[in-house]
């Protein structure tokens, strides 16, 4: 199976599809099965520094 590639680059800055939060990318994984997914760092709804794991159809170019 040939990967997908990579929709967005290291430092991009994202934005969650779902709420109005957004975020640098500082991670990308690629799977044999699985969407390509990034580990984004952002502020979360409440003020804090989160980094969490997104699968690349929940994210979009900020």
């Amino acid at each position: 199976m040939k990967n997908k590639p990579f929709l967005y680059e290291m430092k991009s800055t994202v934005k969650m599809v779902e709420s109005n939060e957004q975020g640098t990318v500082i991670g990308r994984a690629e799977f044999e099965s699985h969407c390509n997914s990034y580990q984004v760092r952002y502020r979360a709804g409440d003020g804090r520094q989160v980094e969490a794991w997104f699968d690349e159809p929940a994210i979009e170019a900020a």
